[in-house]
């Protein structure tokens, strides 16, 4: 019987990857999520020929779909585990002709995404310390603080303005500020010559290629940057690249809620994380001592959740 189901679901992918554009589809989401109209640029097809094609995949169940405001992203069905789908993607990408121009073009068309979001920082910077901003307070702050308590080299991703990166380094030895905004790093570091703090270092750079060495902070920050990351379990990894042995790792981010405007409004990635999805991405990426909890939860609808989660990278 499972040898019989096993050949059944051989055939299945085989009849469904013969056509050359619904590999060429499988070879892009091996390595992105992606939604209709990104495939639609990168392959030059129409939006009902992607559809059909994406359709029959699914119906395969060789791919799947997350919604994302008012698009879907699809990606490989996750857990898959077909040798049989393996070894052929690994063949297409040698003998699909499409196949390197197919990359290169995703490239292009996810750092689209990427600089969209980087336009709305731009376009708020010196006001996201004085305009409401969810998940951020004071007491979700101080919870991380008092669980931290430096002197240390702190390393502080998607640093926004500037503000928490000052106040790190109140009793920091020294703080690196990273973000990818560079309107936003120009204001913070007017703000620290403002304010007379000369232990932060600003970095332009992404959570996902994160401009520090390898183990040279001794605890890294997100502080309600981590919902911005296009892939937040590769900013995870980073930050455990650039930790020192027995460094820990800090969180505070918005609890998953399903408020959809926040896509819009703050150019949100995610609808925040449960304490689940930020201790599976922590374990994933090599930290122990993993803990996530609720910490803050805002009086005004729609009551956004903080949730904060601690690591340390083994000594």
């Amino acid at each position: 019987m499972y040898q019989k189901a096993m050949a059944t679901s051989i055939v299945k992918i085989l009849r469904v990857v013969a056509d050359p554009n619904r590999l060429r589809i499988l070879l892009l989401l091996k390595g992105e999520e992606l939604s209709v109209a990104e495939l639609q640029e990168i392959l030059v097809m129409g939006q009902s020929t992607i559809s059909t094609h994406l359709s029959q995949l699914k119906q395969a169940g060789l791919v799947e779909d997350r919604r994302t405001g008012k698009n879907s992203l699809y990606r490989l069905t996750t857990g898959n585990g077909n040798d049989v789908l393996a070894d052929l993607l690994a063949r297409a990408q040698r003998e699909i002709p499409e196949a390197a121009h197919d990359r290169a073009t995703a490239r292009r068309v996810v750092k689209k995404r990427q600089d969209k979001m980087r336009a709305f920082f731009d376009s708020v910077a010196g006001r996201l310390g004085k305009d409401y901003v969810p998940g951020k307070s004071w007491k979700s702050v101080a919870e991380a603080l008092l669980r931290l308590m430096p002197p240390a080299v702190i390393a502080d991703l998607g640093a926004g303005d500037g503000s928490f990166s000052l106040l790190l380094a109140q009793s920091a030895s020294r703080v690196i500020a990273v973000d990818s905004s560079a309107k936003m790093i120009e204001f913070a570091r007017d703000q620290a010559q403002r304010h007379g703090v000369k232990n932060v270092d600003y970095r332009l750079g992404d959570m996902e290629e994160i401009p520090i060495d390898d183990e040279a902070a001794d605890i890294v920050f997100f502080s309600q940057s981590l919902h911005h990351a296009l892939h937040p379990d590769r900013a995870l990894q980073e930050a455990f690249r650039i930790l020192r042995p027995g460094g820990r790792i800090a969180i505070l981010d918005l609890a998953k809620h399903r408020f959809e405007e926040a896509r819009e409004i703050y150019a949100d990635e995610w609808l925040g994380f449960s304490e689940t999805d930020v201790e599976t991405m922590l374990h994933k990426a090599g930290f122990t001592a993993v803990h996530a909890s609720i910490v803050d939860k805002d009086a005004k609808n729609p009551h956004f959740q903080t949730l904060l989660g601690v690591a340390n990278k083994p000594a």
